[in-house]
């Protein structure tokens, strides 16, 4: 599903521990690190993809996990035409997400990256809350300074006593 302007809806996830560092997955196969993500089914809405994305991508239920918040807007993004997979059509220009904030509540060994029967990654650790900024994919690094800026007061202000 493509809107009119060429965007794919899609969720992004930031998932933090009790410590406030983030979840940093490395993508099967390919050595490139991101934040677990995904598209949004036309049946549907953005909180659902994100709790089915966050099962397939890292093995976690919603019982596993306090949501925090979500960004306000969408947030855009252009594909490089070299990144473009070759079925996404000549009206696709990128995706446009929601960014939801999570917490894990328990421990580091509920994340399992092989709920799905085609991983989508082979890898994951715990960093500080901005290091995913300095990794990043350059397309995808304003994405992320915009949803890491927005959703940041919403942690610090949910983890102080």
């Amino acid at each position: 599903m493509i809107d009119k302007d060429g965007y794919r809806p899609n969720v992004g996830i930031v998932l933090c521990n009790r410590h406030n560092q983030v979840l940093w997955a490395r993508r099967y196969g390919r050595g490139g690190w991101q934040f677990p993500q995904g598209g949004i089914a036309s049946h549907e809405t953005a909180e659902q993809a994100m709790y089915r994305e966050l099962y397939e991508e890292i093995g976690l239920t919603p019982q596993q996990v306090e949501l925090i918040g979500c960004t306000r807007e969408w947030l855009h993004y252009d594909i490089p035409a070299p990144h473009r997979r070759a079925a996404a059509g000549r009206r696709f220009k990128g995706q446009k997400q929601l960014w939801f904030l999570l917490r894990m509540l328990g421990p580091d060994t509920d994340v399992r990256l092989d709920r799905a029967a085609r991983p989508e990654f082979d890898s994951w650790k715990w960093v500080d809350y901005w290091r995913p900024l300095d990794q990043v994919i350059d397309f995808k690094r304003e994405v992320y300074l915009q949803a890491l800026a927005e959703l940041e007061p919403l942690l610090f202000e949910k983890s102080r006593p």
